[in-house]
């Protein structure tokens, strides 16, 4: 069974055939060879009742308020203010691209979003002031990958629908994290930056009346922050209801600002659609086909097999995070979790690890798929923001924040309480 998901799964990829579509005919094709049960006869009722969980709600939510954001000028905004407070750094420019998609994490809940705004505003910049193309574009891939991290976050609550985990609380063990992976991100360039000091460009310096002025256009992003990760840990939303409350606090902040107009509500209406009905899709087909395996017993025999082996429960991890590191290689994020949570989410609670733990290691080794080649979707994004250059060097630029994104992952192995602190004091 495992050979025929994988020989299918590579080979229906390589054909170009969506990933919502591939995981259904998996799905399909386990029901047919490998399960004595009719199946597929109840496929209609499991994609209704997939598609109306209530949790799921929260995704288009969070995805038109990085519309919103992003098509208001918002962003833009941010961007410029955090240049101000970090360009005197080794590095200058590039630690505002790591900065403002930190930020712009905090309420987008897309890495691929948050890479595509950053690059948007950043890229003018870059060659204006002399930075070296490779590590410019690297850090921007790799700080949008934070967008999957810092609560709220897509993904996160795509783990949590799938294993039935509490969200608030993932987006609690995802905070901690999520912020020292970007000082990471930052402390590698300001090293970089200080062995080669060319690749840094033009360190700038600003007025205190200047940077302490611009600090107001950070209000937006935080007053948003707030409204949406206060709400649900005082109680008075579920993440879903919290979402909503997003957009609304957004499309005011943007209507403050002179931004809203009929075109800009379409275009965001129109991309929050696409960027959603993919992510269903590929849920739904995910949903399909966790049932067809739990229906053929797969996860229960490869926990079996796995416990045979005889191995500790670290070594069994670091088997399980080497598997993710190389299937990152070659699969989408998002297909990557849905694909394996059914399979290895049990057999690590069975180790006694926790599962909400597990949720933000996992979410690393995704980022890291983000920015390493050949799926990596990031290093797209930023090269389709280019005018100019070659893919070899965001591909390039992007090597070093793997290494950082691999202390994390060391990190959360050796002080497990950098995810569970908060959640466990908060609880």
């Amino acid at each position: 069974m495992l050979g025929f998901i994988s020989i299918g799964l590579l080979g229906l990829l390589t054909l170009s055939i969506p990933v919502g579509i591939v995981l259904f005919l998996l799905g399909i094709g386990i029901d047919q060879f490998f399960t004595p049960f009719p199946l597929l006869r109840g496929l209609g009722s499991m994609v209704w009742s997939t598609s109306e969980n209530a949790a799921l709600i929260a995704i288009p939510f969070f995805v038109l308020l990085g519309e919103l954001l992003v098509r208001s000028g918002i962003a833009a905004r941010t961007y410029e203010a955090l240049d101000r407070w970090v360009s005197w750094l080794p590095g200058g420019l590039v630690h505002a691209n790591i900065a403002t998609a930190t930020m712009f994490s905090a309420t987008s809940g897309s890495s691929v979003a948050t890479a595509a705004t950053v690059a948007t505003v950043a890229m003018p910049q870059a060659e204006k002031l002399g930075y070296d193309p490779k590590l410019f574009s690297g850090a921007i891939a790799a700080g949008g990958t934070l967008g999957i991290m810092i609560p709220p976050s897509i993904n996160l609550i795509v783990y949590g629908f799938l294993t039935q985990t509490s969200i608030p609380q993932l987006f609690l063990a995802g905070l901690v994290p999520g912020i020292l992976l970007a000082l990471l991100f930052m402390a590698m360039v300001a090293v970089i930056c200080s062995i080669r000091p060319e690749l840094g460009g033009q360190r700038r310096t600003f007025p205190l009346r200047e940077m302490i002025m611009g600090l107001a256009s950070l209000g937006p992003i935080i007053i948003l922050f707030s409204m949406i990760i206060g709400s649900i840990y005082k109680g008075w939303a579920t993440p879903t209801e919290a979402a909503s409350v997003g957009v609304g606090g957004a499309f005011i902040i943007a209507a403050m600002f002179g931004a809203v107009s009929v075109k800009m509500i379409t275009e965001a209406l129109v991309g929050t659609v696409k960027i959603t009905c993919m992510i269903m899709l590929v849920v739904i087909g995910a949903s399909f086909l966790n049932f067809t395996l739990s229906a053929a017993g797969l996860s229960n025999e490869l926990s079996a097999f796995l416990a045979s082996l005889g191995l500790d429960p670290f070594w069994m991890l670091m088997v399980i995070v080497a598997m993710y590191i190389v299937l990152g290689f070659f699969i989408e994020t998002l297909s990557l979790m849905v694909i394996t949570i059914p399979i290895v989410v049990p057999i690590i609670v069975s180790l006694g690890y926790d599962p909400i733990w597990f949720g933000i290691l996992m979410i690393v080794l995704i980022e890291m798929a983000l920015i390493t080649p050949p799926v990596g979707l990031n290093l797209y994004v930023v090269q389709a923001a280019r005018k100019g250059g070659s893919m070899s060097e965001v591909m390039l630029g992007a090597m070093p924040f793997v290494l950082a994104m691999l202390a994390m992952v060391a990190a959360l192995i050796a002080l497990p309480q950098l995810a569970l602190y908060l959640p466990g004091a908060l609880r």
